[in-house]
């Protein structure tokens, strides 16, 4: 009977990505994420580089593979809001939150490994154009998240999905480049909170046709 859980082929996967990526991860934070190879990446997770490929495609997907659940994020909280309740501002809330929880997507969490990996992303181009590509992912979630729910045409979702990404985007790098430069997470809150509602009331201005108010 199928309970639900992944089976035991799954888990071996789920093992040997979460052991690649470990491995990956204290070689980069030692000594730097371009001094690293991958074939020194495969020895310390013990698996072939093939394997490694087979998982990880690129080096940088060694790093940005953590953020990946979160490309849909924004998507999956359009679909779940309360009804009643318009997309931006259950993006707000949900940002909010994240503040308030120190979820290290807000950029607001100064747990020192969340730190050094913030750091090393936010110092090499290519880690930094990868996480481009994350970015423009959770525009296209989010545009067809904003379709669904709004009946608008694509053109309009994709435009707003643009714009909320990016404000989001900029509240959150803000708050690591801060915390990144020494300012404790407790410190730069309020700040933070005011930043995000302040610029989502600029973004509620500007979609308000889209999102009117109930």
């Amino acid at each position: 009977m199928d309970d639900g859980r992944p089976g035991l082929r799954e888990r071996k996967k789920q093992r040997t990505r979460a052991t690649i990526s470990e491995a990956a991860i204290a070689l980069f934070l030692e000594h730097g994420f371009h001094r690293v190879s991958v074939a020194q990446v495969a020895e310390a997770a013990e698996v072939s580089k093939r394997t490694l490929f087979a998982y990880f495609p690129t080096k940088e997907d060694l790093v940005v593979h953590r953020f990946a659940d979160h490309e849909s994020e924004l998507a999956r909280v359009v679909r779940a809001r309360e009804p009643g309740t318009d997309p931006l501002a259950a993006v707000r809330e949900h940002f909010l939150r994240g503040l308030r929880e120190r979820d290290p997507i807000s950029g607001l969490n100064d747990h020192s490994q969340v730190l050094r990996l913030t750091r090393m992303i936010l110092e090499s181009p290519s880690l930094v154009a990868r996480m481009e590509r994350f970015k423009a992912g959770a525009e296209r979630e989010l545009a067809l998240a904003l379709r669904e729910a709004t009946d608008t045409p694509e053109l309009t979702a994709r435009l707003a999905a643009v714009q909320i990404v990016a404000v989001q985007w900029a509240l959150a790098q803000d708050n690591a480049r801060r915390l990144a430069d020494g300012e404790p997470a407790d410190a730069r809150l309020a700040g933070a909170v005011a930043d995000a509602r302040h610029a989502f009331s600029l973004l509620e201005n500007g979609l308000r046709q889209l999102f009117p108010r109930r």
